[in-house]
């Protein structure tokens, strides 16, 4: 279901060919865009991701380190408003009050997706007819294998007009809580797991809808903050493989994000995956300066291994192809263990150490 009659969608259409530049597939040895520019990169803002485990802005380390901006938290759908129209924000504005006091900045991520069983989305968007189920399953697929799927947790029906326009309403009443208060808002990731052939795709969806659906809500969400900055999650997109199955999908998501003056971002920082280095990794090194950009380190990046060298990636190593050439304004650092207690804070108690600023 489009959210745009066909007029607007022929003219938003036009619109995004206009912006849409040559994307070359960038090989991050050297060949990414101003990667002869030897000036010395600026230091991304350090922030610790610690998800839905709030109550950790309470530790000690975190509070002390100068190296760390602040938090990114994770808020569900179904905890800001249990029932529609009624919103529960009282949580999050505990949580934003005990970091300015304490000198530090929140980043919202607000969650419509789940990788697990568990719904984010609240229980009256699913009851109601109107919201056509609410949401959708998502699935993986042992060697991209359709026909082998599991299940793979469930997203909102973002792309459905009547549930966009309920998400809509939250996020202007959040902006009007919390805009100008908090560092950024972030939407989290456009990827789905629907597979390829269309087979699994749920009632309403098409890739070329999906897409016009992300990049409307990234409209709402910078309407909605206008002075914090709202961040897209972008890593791939339904219905294209880059570079060689390129519908602009992807593109598109970070060209309007340019044209918003949003930002850009995504979980995952894995140099040596070929998929992100195709996907989000070369869109947000090529993007231009005005658009700000964050990355996190999720579960797992710190386990990856040089296929070169055989080894796996460091802290260091990562906060380097961070600064060059991703040029990131932000990285948010998971708290996996052993890594985190044992790496990512050692980092930065060396900035610390340095007198680095956030």
């Amino acid at each position: 279901m489009s959210l745009f009659p066909a007029s607007e969608r022929k003219r938003r259409s036009a619109r995004f060919a206009k912006l849409t530049v040559t994307w070359a597939l960038l090989a991050f040895a050297g060949q990414v865009a101003g990667a002869g520019d030897t000036t010395a990169r600026t230091e991304p803002r350090h922030y610790v991701f610690f998800g839905r485990d709030r109550a950790r802005i309470r530790d000690r380390e975190f509070l002390e380190l100068r190296a760390i901006a602040g938090a990114q938290l994770k808020y569900l759908w179904r905890e800001l408003e249990p029932r529609e129209g009624v919103y529960t924000f009282q949580p999050l504005l505990e949580d934003l009050e005990f970091l300015e006091r304490h000198g530090k900045r929140l980043v919202i991520q607000l969650q419509d997706v789940s990788f697990d069983s568990s719904l984010t989305v609240p229980d009256d968007l699913v009851r109601n007819p109107a919201f056509s189920g609410g949401v959708a399953a998502q699935f993986e697929f042992p060697d991209d294998d359709e026909s082998q799927r599991g299940f793979g947790g469930w997203v909102a029906l973002r792309w459905n007009a009547v549930v966009h326009a309920r998400f809509v309403r939250l996020l202007d009443t959040l902006g009007r809580a919390v805009d100008g208060q908090i560092e950024a808002l972030v939407l989290p990731e456009t990827s789905v797991g629907f597979g390829s052939s269309g087979k699994l795709y749920p009632k309403g969806f098409t890739p070329a809808g999906y897409a016009e659906a992300i990049r409307t809500r990234m409209t709402a969400a910078r309407r909605a903050f206008p002075r914090s900055l709202a961040i897209q999650y972008a890593n791939f997109m339904p219905g294209e493989w880059l570079p060689s199955d390129d519908h602009g999908y992807l593109k598109g998501v970070y060209a309007h994000a340019e044209s918003l003056g949003s930002g850009v971002g995504g979980p995952d920082l894995m140099p040596h995956r070929k998929g992100q280095r195709a996907h989000s990794l070369s869109l947000i090194a090529a993007r231009s300066a005005r658009v700000r950009a964050g990355v996190a380190v999720q579960d797992g990046n710190l386990a990856e291994r040089d296929p070169t060298t055989k080894k796996r990636v460091t802290v260091e190593e990562l906060a380097r192809f961070a600064r060059d050439p991703l040029r990131l304004d932000y990285i948010f650092w998971g708290t996996e263990e052993p890594y985190y207690s044992r790496d990512v804070l050692a980092y930065l108690r060396g900035l610390d150490a340095r007198g680095a600023k956030r």
